[in-house]
């Protein structure tokens, strides 16, 4: 993701492996995305400040534009879609950016803002099976991916309710049932609806194919002389019909193999005040503008988003892992000790989206869960940079730390 939304003709990195015996890192929300869009965003700003540029103008200028569509980076990743300028436009507005100056010259406390853009690279991993059995009245789809609080059982009825066109309420979705669900899928990634989403609807297309034969066979009609709407087969231009549920069992399997990665992308715009005296950052306003392909579930894509934001304001602000230096021994073991983010230390999260469909997938969705992880943490220290007048902090920016780096010279 070193690319992140800009033209760049060329990246060199260089990894340098260290051994450690402290805890194993492993993956979190955003798995890796959130470090390296934090790198590239910070570098971004810093660039901007000794150009004598505004931070959205250096990024405007250097933005991979739509017309540039499928976009080949330096660094393997493929874009197949992307407005990013637009994201930013609409993010801005809604922050009120161009009101900013006026809310900090009547400010006590010393205010910044920060913007911050990310992408990552979803939809990838192993195939994905989803297998659909028309039972008596009702239909059971039985899926290997495993519904942990992101919404997949709401979103699988949603997607077979308009695609067979029957109730909601007659669809049961099956996960976590090693003797029943399909051996292969995986939850993570945010790769959900663009493979077994994708899964879901080819295998309830098979199961609408099958019952047209079936159907074709009762009515003692032609296959092709046969359409379906609403839950029933009917003869073209009769009233003769037969419904779903009448034709008995019928099942369907498909699965669906990552065939490209999807981009998921966005802008979040955080405004804090801080206290010079204590150290501590408060957040003021919050602004998210997703683009997440086609929206499914809008309600659904905003709770992924608050949930991931708040996860990178607490990576940004509070999570810290502290070892004595001495013994090795972790002083941050419980959450007695480790700084977890509280309501009470947001403001309401402004959230919207600015979807471009991507065209990797039938669905043209491009997957949300993580995306608030991964564009929050560097919004959040760009804008307590911003508040320092350019004073280099980085994260966790406890109380602490910010009071130390609003004491100190320019670095």
């Amino acid at each position: 993701m070193y690319s992140a939304v800009y033209a760049l003709p060329a990246i060199h990195v260089a990894v340098k492996g260290v051994f450690t015996n402290t805890v194993p890192v492993d993956a979190y929300r955003g798995a890796g995305r959130p470090e390296a869009i934090y790198l590239l965003e910070r570098v971004v700003d810093a660039a901007a400040r000794e150009l004598g540029l505004a931070p959205d103008e250096l990024r405007r200028r250097n933005f991979i534009p739509p017309s540039a569509m499928p976009y080949q980076t330096p660094v393997e990743s493929r874009y197949d879609s992307g407005d990013f300028a637009a994201v930013m436009a609409r993010a801005m507005e809604k922050a009120d950016w161009a009101g900013f100056a006026a809310r900090k010259r009547t400010s006590k406390k010393l205010r910044g803002i920060g913007l911050a853009m990310y992408i990552e690279r979803c939809g990838g991993g192993p195939a994905d099976t989803i297998r659909l059995k028309v039972e008596g009245d009702q239909v059971v789809a039985f899926s290997g991916m495993q519904d942990n609080g992101q919404g997949h059982t709401t979103t699988f009825v949603q997607l077979l309710s308009a695609r067979l066109g029957i109730d909601a309420a007659r669809i049961r979705v099956v996960q976590g049932d090693t003797d029943l669900v399909p051996a292969d899928g995986l939850t993570g990634g945010s790769r959900f609806l663009a493979i077994g989403g994708v899964a879901a609807g080819a295998a309830a297309d098979e199961v609408i194919e099958k019952g047209r034969r079936v159907a074709a066979a009762r009515l003692e009609a032609a296959a092709s002389d046969i359409e379906y709407r609403d839950g029933e087969f009917r003869i073209a231009g009769t009233d003769r019909k037969v419904g779903l549920f009448e034709l008995g069992a019928l099942e369907a399997t498909h699965t669906r193999a990552p065939e490209h990665y999807t981009y998921p992308n966005g802008c979040h715009i955080c405004e804090v005040e801080i206290d010079a005296d204590s150290g501590d950052a408060a957040i003021v306003r919050y602004t998210v503008v997703d683009d997440f392909g086609r929206a499914v579930n809008p309600k659904l894509l905003e709770g992924q988003v608050h949930g991931g934001t708040v996860q990178g304001i607490g990576q940004a602000l509070r999570e810290h892992a502290v070892y004595d230096r001495e013994s090795g021994q972790l002083l941050s073991g419980s959450f007695m000790d480790y700084a977890m983010p509280r309501a009470t230390d947001l403001p309401a999260l402004d959230c919207s989206f600015h979807h471009v469909p991507c065209t990797s997938n039938p669905l043209g969705v491009k997957g949300a869960g993580e995306a608030g992880a991964v564009g929050a943490p560097a919004a959040v220290i760009n804008a307590i940079v911003d508040a320092l007048q350019g004073k280099r902090i980085d994260m966790p920016a406890s109380a602490q730390a910010v009071w130390r780096a609003a004491q100190r010279g320019q670095a």
